[in-house]
């Protein structure tokens, strides 16, 4: 499934310019937003992010 459209303000862009990328955006459950003082980090979502950063380093590396 695709995320919805956001116009966050993130200066990641200008790196982009210079380099290939991706922002990438993991669901973190229902907590205040990061940089709001009552944002939590939901450690839950450390899992799923390490999976994703496993496969796609998997998916880059040449077949033995």
């Amino acid at each position: 499934d695709e995320a919805p459209l956001v116009m966050g303000g993130e200066d990641f862009a200008y790196m982009l310019l210079e380099r290939p990328g991706a922002y990438i955006l993991m669901g973190n459950g229902d907590t205040a937003a990061v940089h709001h003082p009552e944002y939590n980090f939901n450690d839950a979502a450390i899992p799923a992010g390490v999976s994703f950063w496993v496969e796609l380093a998997e998916s880059r590396m040449p077949a033995a």
